[in-house]
């Protein structure tokens, strides 16, 4: 069963717009929430045919826009709301992924039969990546961490850094996306943000104090989060299992649109990883 661009409404704050993957057997099912990345969306690229994958193996999976990223209840592909994008920050995709978190495990929740609330899996793409670290330290209902292609510092991001005088003096910066050929603002309060709760957005720490398994997925060639990120999640957390794709990129062979039936070879090859280590 697949149900597209669900609405998840939350008194006053923005709607997270959802995709439910699974299938309807009224057993409960590991469940695994994806992050999406920085300048990404719940339909990006191939992630529908991941979540597929995921679904053809009996787990319930869940794909949402962050509520900040751009999209619209009405658009939730690319970047019709750069109002919103523009005042977006880390802690707000934190409390994001909480409050689907805690729509899925609720125990009011029309589908709780066909979830497991014991078997929890976040699964974070590049900057969504650090964003499930962060969460798996702090909410003991996440059971397992997987990481593709994930950033190891905020602080060094971009989006949180740059010209900082500049950015204060004028409220905004822009990023510029190649893809879509939009400039994209962010508001100097993701930099203020950031300070304020500088000590929670750390990942090393993050990442020091995880307690339950990590497997940090990245591609040895990947041009926009480079493989020593994956190589320092590692070192401060020994215990976690890395995974090298050879002769792959950021997405792992995927790009916006994805016209083709099939996952490509490495995006394949590291859900076919995953689910094993979720069905144990």
């Amino acid at each position: 069963m697949i149900k597209k661009n669900q609405i998840l409404n939350r008194k006053n704050q923005k709607p997270i717009v959802f995709d439910l993957f699974y299938n309807k057997t009224k057993k409960p099912k590991p469940l695994i929430i994806f992050c999406h990345g920085y300048k990404g969306f719940k339909d990006w690229g191939a992630w529908h045919l991941m979540a597929e994958a995921y679904m053809n193996a009996n787990l319930f999976f869940v794909k949402f826009n962050f509520s900040h990223n751009g999209g619209t209840v009405e658009s939730p592909i690319d970047f019709p709301d750069l109002e919103a994008f523009a005042e977006n920050n880390y802690t707000k995709e934190l409390d994001d992924l909480e409050a689907v978190l805690n729509h899925f495990l609720s125990e009011d929740d029309e589908l709780r039969g066909e979830i497991d609330h014991s078997n929890v899996t976040v699964i974070g793409h590049s900057r969504g990546g650090g964003i499930a670290i962060i969460k798996a330290s702090e909410d003991s209902r996440i059971t397992n961490l997987i990481t593709l292609a994930s950033v190891s510092d905020f602080a060094k991001r971009t989006a949180t850094i740059g010209d900082l005088k500049t950015w204060r003096k004028e409220g905004v910066k822009y990023v510029f996306n190649g893809r879509t050929k939009q400039q994209m603002p962010h508001n100097y309060q993701f930099y203020e943000n950031f300070k304020a709760n500088e000590q929670r957005l750390t990942i090393e720490r993050a990442e020091k104090a995880l307690t339950v398994p990590h497997l940090i997925i990245h591609a040895k060639n990947d041009p926009s989060v480079k493989y020593e990120e994956a190589l320092a999640l590692k070192q401060w957390n020994p215990k976690a299992q890395l995974f090298t794709i050879e002769n792959s990129d950021h997405v792992f062979g995927a790009q916006q649109p994805w016209n083709d039936s099939e996952m490509p070879k490495a995006l394949y090859e590291i859900t076919k990883i995953n689910i094993a280590m979720i069905k144990g």
